[in-house]
């Protein structure tokens, strides 16, 4: 199983409070999936929504394929995620609960196939971003200390 990972959504661990991690294929055109070898897509600005019973992304950027000729496509179209139909009816009782949002995390290829990794999640309050970053320094400094002391029992 090859994992090749095309673009990360790094703002999403810092913005939100991660629940539930998803994996969903998509529905592209095959010039957007030879741009995607290229690595010339971009999922921060995206957002994941419902419409019309379907899981859709939104403001997902994939810039044009290089050797493209008269096929081009739309480079922030809407484009549909696949998931069961079981999947998508608990993804609609979790986003409807106040405050629950589908954000993107990253986008790669398994198997072949253009993956897409999102999550469910609550946006942090800018106390909680500030609590965070504090915890990472404090977690750091500690590593670095012991770093040169290795203890044995």
């Amino acid at each position: 199983m090859s994992v090749l990972i095309i673009a990360t959504n790094r703002k999403a661990r810092h913005n939100y409070h991660l629940i539930d991690k998803y994996e969903a294929g998509m529905v592209l055109l095959g010039s957007e999936v030879k741009a995607l070898r290229e690595s010339k897509g971009n999922i921060k600005e995206a957002y994941i929504r419902f419409m019309k019973e379907e899981l859709y992304i939104t403001g997902m950027h994939i810039s044009e394929y290089s050797h493209s000729g008269y096929s081009v496509h739309e480079p922030t179209r809407e484009r549909k995620l696949l998931l069961q139909k079981r999947e998508l009816n608990i993804l609609k009782k979790r986003v409807d609960e106040k405050g629950v949002t589908m954000v993107p995390l990253s986008i790669y290829f398994k198997n072949g196939y253009v993956k897409m990794e999102f999550a469910i999640a609550k946006g942090k309050k800018t106390w909680d971003k500030r609590q965070t970053l504090i915890k990472r320094d404090i977690e750091r400094q500690t590593q670095r200390q012991f770093k040169g002391h290795k203890i044995s029992l």
